[in-house]
């Protein structure tokens, strides 16, 4: 999935284009903590949450190598329909980020001929994270009342306080990290390339800005990020 560094630049992007303004997002800080909402409880970010949950009922999909969550699933139960607050369409576009990178990685090594298994994910991951350091980021969550009560009132699963903070703390590790451990340059990566990330970046980027512009219209975005919906070559 892509790493948190990732979904972090694709936020401030958001933020600094005016395009959360624009959409009528005020409480960027619970935005941008939405995004990191479906990895909580999944057990890989942070070591030990208060409880885990399942992978498939987390992201919509099941635990494959190299899934592509079903976003419009997640719009279609807790947003169409529903006065929802930053976190939740912060999670909702954690999702469709995570579907076009990952459906995208797919098709990637359907097309060099790479097989898909458990070193071909550990290589995917490891370009993944090393992307993200190509990345400029420097956003934490704030931890206030508000963002805690709309975390224990977040509609898929309550998120308790601890793991809130829990998750803050890792945040702000992984922006460190991208500091200390910039990279400039072209990376070289192991499995994925320069140009794959290029595309794949400005295309997530285009479907986070038309998600919440429809959105935001009142228009409807399910067929962005469904596995039987719109695709990307």
């Amino acid at each position: 999935m892509p790493s948190w560094n990732i979904h972090t630049a694709h936020v401030e992007r958001l933020i600094d284009d005016g395009s959360l303004d624009d959409v009528g997002i005020s409480h960027v800080d619970d935005f941008l903590f939405g995004n990191l909402v479906p990895d909580i409880y999944v057990g890989y970010m942070i070591c030990n949450p208060s409880r885990k949950i399942a992978y498939r009922e987390t992201h919509f999909a099941d635990p494959s190598i190299i899934p592509a969550p079903d976003a419009s699933l997640f719009y279609r139960q807790f947003v169409r329909g529903h006065d929802v607050d930053e976190v939740v369409l912060g999670a909702w576009t954690h999702l469709l980020c995570d579907h076009y990178y990952n459906l995208r990685t797919t098709r990637f090594i359907d097309r060099i001929g790479v097989s898909a298994g458990e070193q071909t994910r550990i290589r995917k991951q490891a370009d993944f994270d090393l992307f993200g350091r190509t990345l400029p980021i420097a956003r934490i969550p704030r931890l206030t009342k508000r963002l805690v009560r709309c975390c224990e009132a977040f509609p898929q699963y309550p998120i308790d306080e601890q793991d809130v903070r829990a998750a803050i703390a890792v945040q702000r590790g992984v922006v460190r990290r991208n500091q200390e451990e910039h990279v400039e340059g072209a990376p070289g990566y192991c499995l994925l390339t320069e140009e794959f990330f290029t595309k794949t970046y400005a295309l997530v980027d285009a479907v986070l800005h038309e998600a919440l512009r429809r959105y935001s219209a009142g228009d409807d975005p399910s067929d962005l990020g469904s596995v039987s919906g719109l695709q990307v070559e």
